[in-house]
């Protein structure tokens, strides 16, 4: 399936905050028609009534694909409406957190294709990664279709099956709050050491993000880049000293903060 046969049959959104509004925002641009959208959206944004979309109107009777973006814990109301479209040619796209595959199986039917996305925040700004999975009756055009409307908001990697979701969760899902409150620490860690709140802070996002940068447009491996900032008994070993102790250090706690978000997103998966 191509953009052509979305533009045809049509495309439906259910949910459209601010993951949704990013992803449509990256359509739109790449010539999605707007014609060819549905969003339901209980809510809508001045921004999303002012993009000719179908808002809240009846919706085609064999989309393309529907991608559900609402959250978990509205999913019991807005799926039913949707079951006439299960069981048919329709792609049920999900990038609702915690929701299992099967669970949409049972609500659409079992032979419904159904691909399961894990996006991240930063898709806000087109800078996330998503990844996804789907059932047996999801074919290759499928994932590929999947795969060409979540690259608008960033990086898509494909799963091998769907258990590898909750790593996923705990890794990229969880992520970035993890890198934010990094970001809180080495602001007040630099407060702590005389410089004015505004600059620690302005030097702690610019750290963080700038290194980020690098290592994605970077040829060299992270650890060949820590080691290019290292200097032989310098101000960065003293540190790194610290941070990579084996026993009190970074590697045992990022660890263990990835493993108690996998162990969450499993046990919320599990009901």
């Amino acid at each position: 399936m191509q953009d052509s046969e979305i533009a045809r049959r049509g495309l439906v959104l259910l949910g459209c905050g601010k993951m949704g509004s990013a992803m449509l925002e990256g359509w739109l641009a790449r010539g999605l028609p707007a014609g060819s959208v549905w969003v339901t959206d209980p809510y809508p944004s001045d921004w999303l009534a002012a993009q000719g979309v179908h808002l809240n109107e009846g919706l085609p009777h064999d989309p393309a694909i529907v991608l559900i973006a609402v959250k978990p814990q509205m999913m019991q109301e807005a799926l039913p409406d949707l079951q006439a479209l299960g069981n048919g040619g329709t792609l049920f796209l999900s990038v609702a957190a915690g929701i299992t595959i099967a669970t949409y199986e049972t609500i659409l039917g079992a032979q419904t294709p159904i691909i399961r996305a894990m996006p991240n925040t930063p898709a806000a700004i087109g800078q996330g990664i998503s990844a996804v999975v789907g059932n047996a009756l999801a074919t290759p055009a499928h994932l590929d279709m999947s795969e060409d409307l979540l690259s608008a908001v960033g990086e898509v990697v494909r799963l091998e099956h769907e258990g590898q979701i909750d790593a996923v969760t705990g890794v990229s899902g969880s992520g970035p709050a993890y890198v934010f409150h990094m970001i809180e620490c080495l602001a007040a860690a630099a407060e702590a050491q005389g410089l004015p709140a505004e600059m620690a802070m302005q030097l702690a996002q610019a750290t963080v993000a700038g290194a980020g940068a690098l290592a994605a447009n970077s040829e060299e491996s992270p650890a060949q880049l820590r080691r290019n900032v290292t200097s032989p008994n310098g101000t960065t070993q003293a540190g790194l000293e610290v941070l990579m102790d084996e026993t009190t250090g970074l590697p045992k706690l990022i660890e263990a903060t990835v493993g108690a978000a996998v162990n969450r997103s499993k046990e919320l998966a599990n009901g």
